[in-house]
């Protein structure tokens, strides 16, 4: 079911339609607006619009139409977090504006705005309209081989979702491979790049972070033995025991601390600075001890010294290289045989990745031929339910083959799908945008929708704009009869000329134009054209209309015909459904 609300678009000042199950169609003298119905159907779902789309004096334009979701579009929704209503219905609405010479467009889906792209993908999964002349697409082989595989069915689509991931692996595994040979040569020179460093820092063996700094402080004191040696002597006479009597630090304190204890049995608040007095003696007492023993302990050793400055010269060089300080080259030096290992272990053979790829490449092939098959199946299906669909549509002589010639392998599988067409006896065949004209072309994609019907690939609205043009009696009667059938799986909209056609429909609109006043209450003669659409229930307005229709007949006679229309097209709708 759709209901479509338009308001001020083109000739359309506002206007509520809603159409039914089954065929519904719209009728009306040519240029009667029924392609406006149809434009802005096309314009809700994503369709060009322009500034000129929006009627004369309103600068703003609204086409909101009303859809019931199926289980396929109610998946899709959930991917996009576009939930339906509660209903089970989906709202797309379009706002067209124009204000200060400026245009603008405004998609929404169930009240969020979206852009083209989302708008586009869900029209492809609700509705599909055909229009004599703009058939292109149908010409793609692309598209034809998506039609045959939708034809194919579950077991299909299937065989080609196996080949699709099949040939992703088969690319990455591909790509693996390319880049692997490709970083091979890098590889094995970075390999001989880390062997080699590596190799030079395990000859200098770096443990300690602290070493260079430690050796400097040992360089230091054995080139200065001498002179330590005899500091460390004078700093112990100074300290503990002096050449002169009472100049060392120790004796002048143990003095100081004589005087301070006789001091003390006079005035105890002395005490403290007695402690500190006698504190003060016996670190320098322990000072002077552990300087007698560090000059003692003091030797000249020229080969230490030598091994020493030559390690302190080593580390400073690699410092330079690699560090800047020792920490830092301890951490590359770690750093490096990590690497090394990775390089060595974690590196995937060229030999283990051309098997991978191979392996895949079989596999994916094998796919694809499985694929094939099930395509050559479906198309020879499709070539005999086709043709058979066609010659009632006066198209008796007409052949249709499906060609499936080998490609390179790709993420669809290895075929490339043609349609080839003989619409006339005598011709050979060719593909399908050479042969057919547009009345053919309108005939055929009929015939082929017939054939998707009991395929149940979608349930999509389909509108059918005037592909009954330029053809009668037995051939639109068979156009009828398809159009029917198709409204039995679908919801069909048809824009037809045809009473033939029209008098098969479920629910049939009359679309008219009418002259108004712009403004009742002035005495201004200032009119405007609106579009009506009436929905023809009544059984003897529809037989009016279709009595329009036949044209070039007596009323009297024109009114019979159409009532024979109508009880013709009873009895076949009865007799459809019994079959």
């Amino acid at each position: 079911m759709i209901t479509i609300r338009i308001d001020n678009f083109a000739l359309v000042d506002h206007l509520d339609l809603e159409l039914g199950s089954g065929l519904n169609v719209l009728t009306g003298e040519t240029g009667a607006g029924k392609s406006i119905i149809l434009d802005a159907i096309d314009v809700v779902l994503g369709g060009k619009a322009n500034s000129r789309m929006i009627r004369t004096g309103a600068t703003k334009a609204v086409v909101e139409a009303n859809f019931q979701c199926h289980p396929q579009l109610e998946q899709w929704l959930e991917e996009q977090q576009l939930e339906s209503f509660h209903d089970g219905s989906v709202v797309c609405s379009r706002e067209l504006t124009f204000k200060k010479g400026t245009f603008r467009s405004r998609c929404r889906i169930n009240g969020v705005v979206v852009n083209k792209q989302v708008i586009m993908a869900m029209r492809d999964r609700i509705l599909e309209i055909t229009v004599q002349g703009e058939t292109g697409e149908l010409f793609a082989s692309a598209t034809q081989r998506e039609l045959l595989d939708a034809y194919g069915g579950k077991n299909l689509l299937e065989q080609r979702k196996s080949v699709s991931k099949a040939f992703m692996a088969m690319q990455t595994a591909e790509e693996a491979l390319i880049s692997r040979r490709q970083s091979e040569q890098q590889r094995l020179q970075r390999l001989d790049l880390l062997q080699h460093q590596i190799k030079e820092l395990n000859s200098i063996r770096l443990q300690d972070p602290t070493e260079l700094e430690q050796l400097e402080i040992e360089s230091d004191r054995l080139t200065h033995v001498v002179e330590l040696q005899q500091l460390s002597y004078q700093a112990y006479n100074l300290l503990y025991q002096s050449e002169s009597e009472d100049s060392a630090a120790a004796d002048i304190i143990g003095k100081a601390e004589a005087v301070l204890l006789d001091m003390v049995n006079y005035d105890k608040e002395l005490t403290s600075i007695l402690e500190m007095v006698q504190g003060a003696l016996n670190q320098i007492v322990e000072a002077g001890h552990q300087m007698y023993s560090y000059g003692a302990g003091l030797e000249g050793d020229p080969d230490r010294l030598v091994e020493v400055e030559e390690r302190i010269r080593t580390l400073k060089r690699i410092c330079r290289k690699y560090g800047p300080s020792l920490p830092e080259v301890i951490n590359y030096y770690y750093n490096l045989k990590k690497e090394l290992v990775e390089l060595n272990n974690n590196e995937r053979s060229i030999e283990d990745l051309e098997k991978e790829y191979e392996e895949i490449k079989i596999k994916t092939l094998d796919f694809c031929q499985k694929l094939s098959k099930l395509r050559i199946t479906a198309s020879q299906k499709l070539e005999k339910q086709l043709t058979s669909e066609l010659k009632p549509l006066g198209m008796e002589k007409v052949l249709f083959e499906c060609r499936i010639t080998p490609t390179t392998p790709n993420i669809n599988g290895c075929d490339q799908v043609d349609y080839y067409f003989s619409p006339n006896p005598g011709e050979e065949l060719q593909p399908l945008a050479m042969t057919a004209s547009g009345g053919e072309m309108s005939r055929f994609l009929l015939a082929l929708k017939s054939c998707f019907s009991q395929t149940q690939m979608d349930a999509k609205t389909l509108i059918f704009d005037e592909i009954d043009a330029g053809v009668s009696g037995k051939v639109a009667q068979a156009i009828a009869q398809k159009l029917h059938k198709l409204s039995q799986q679908h919801q069909v909209l048809c824009v037809t000329h045809q009473p033939l056609v029209a008098a098969m429909a479920d629910n049939h609109f009359r679309v008219t134009k009418h002259l108004i006043k712009v403004d009742e209450e002035t005495t201004e003669n200032e009119v405007r054209t609106i579009v009506k659409v009436t929905h023809l229930i009544d059984q003897n307005l529809r037989r009016d209309e279709l009595a329009e229709l036949t044209g070039g007949h007596s009323a009297t006679e024109a009114i019979a015909f159409a009532d024979s229309l109508l009880e013709k097209a009873r009895r076949e709708k009865q007799l459809s459904h019994q079959n």
